[in-house]
C-alpha cells in the first residue's frame, strides 16, 4: 500500500522545480516587464554607480544572483542585465560575470526540465524506432556541434536551446561547456554595448540593439555557426557515399 502511493508522490516530486520554472516565468512575464528596463537603469544609474564604487564586490555577486535568478526563471530583462554588466563592470569583468550567471542559470533551466519530463521523454526516444530513432542517432553523433549552434545562431530563443537538450537526453557535460563557450561572442556584444551606456544616457538616447545585426558583428557569429555546423556537414556527406 505504501509502494503505490509512494511511487506516484515521487513522479510528482521530479516535476516540481520545472512547474516552479514556469510559474514564476508566467508571473514575472505580466508583473517585470515594466520594471527590467533601460529607463529603471536611467533613472537609478548613479545610485548604482555610487553603490559600485563603495562595494565592488558585494555588487558584483547581487548582480550575478539577479542575473542567474532572471535567466533560471525565465523573466523578462535578460537583455538589460548583460548591458548593465558592462556598464557596471567594464567589458571584461563584465562579460566574465554575464557569462557565469548565463551558464548557471541555463543549467538550472536544464536540470529541472531533466528531472521532470526529460527523464520520461529520453526513455521514450530511447525505446523509439523509424524516424525518430534516426533523429536521435543523428542528435548523439553530433550532439556538440548542434548544442554549439543553438546557442550561436541568434535566432533561437535561450529558454528554447537550454530545454531542448534536457528533454533530448543530451549529456549535462556537453551542455554545459557548451553553453559556457556559445554564448561567449553575444555575451561580448551585449557587454560591450552596455560600456557605452552612460553616453547614451547623456544623450538621452535608447541603446542601439541593433548592433547585433551589423556585418562585422554578425559576420564573425555566423562563421561561427559554419564552422559549428561543417562536422555535421561531412558526416552527412560521407554517409551518403556510404550508401
Amino acid at each position: 500500500m505504501s509502494e503505490t502511493t509512494q511511487t506516484p508522490r515521487k513522479g510528482l516530486a521530479r516535476h516540481i522545480p520545472l512547474l516552479v520554472i514556469l510559474a514564476v516565468a508566467a508571473v514575472g512575464f505580466f508583473t517585470l516587464g515594466d520594471y527590467l528596463t533601460f529607463e529603471t537603469l536611467r533613472d537609478n544609474r548613479e545610485a548604482l554607480l555610487a553603490w559600485r564604487d563603495a562595494n565592488y564586490w558585494s555588487m558584483a555577486v547581487a548582480f550575478v544572483a539577479i542575473y542567474i535568478v532572471i535567466v533560471a526563471f525565465s523573466l523578462p530583462g535578460a537583455a538589460v542585465a548583460s548591458m548593465t554588466g558592462g556598464f557596471l563592470f567594464g567589458l571584461f569583468a563584465g562579460t566574465v560575470f554575464n557569462v557565469f550567471a548565463a551558464t548557471i542559470g541555463a543549467s538550472a533551466i536544464f536540470l529541472a526540465a531533466r528531472w521532470g519530463l526529460g527523464e520520461s521523454l529520453t526513455a521514450r526516444l530511447e525505446a523509439s524506432e523509424g524516424a525518430v530513432k534516426k533523429l536521435k542517432d543523428g542528435l548523439r553523433e553530433n550532439e556538440i556541434s548542434v548544442l554549439f549552434l543553438l546557442r550561436l545562431v541568434p535566432v533561437v530563443p535561450f529558454f528554447v536551446a537550454n530545454l531542448v537538450p534536457a528533454l533530448v537526453g543530451v549529456k549535462f557535460r556537453n551542455f554545459l561547456i557548451t553553453t559556457a563557450l556559445g554564448i561567449i561572442p553575444g555575451g561580448i556584444v551585449y557587454t560591450w554595448i552596455g560600456v557605452g551606456l552612460g553616453g547614451v544616457f547623456d544623450r538621452g538616447e535608447t541603446p542601439d540593439v541593433s548592433l547585433l545585426w551589423e556585418p562585422f558583428i554578425i559576420g564573425p557569429i555566423l562563421g561561427l555557426c559554419v564552422l559549428a555546423a561543417l562536422p555535421i556537414v561531412i558526416k552527412a556527406l560521407r554517409g551518403k557515399k556510404d550508401a
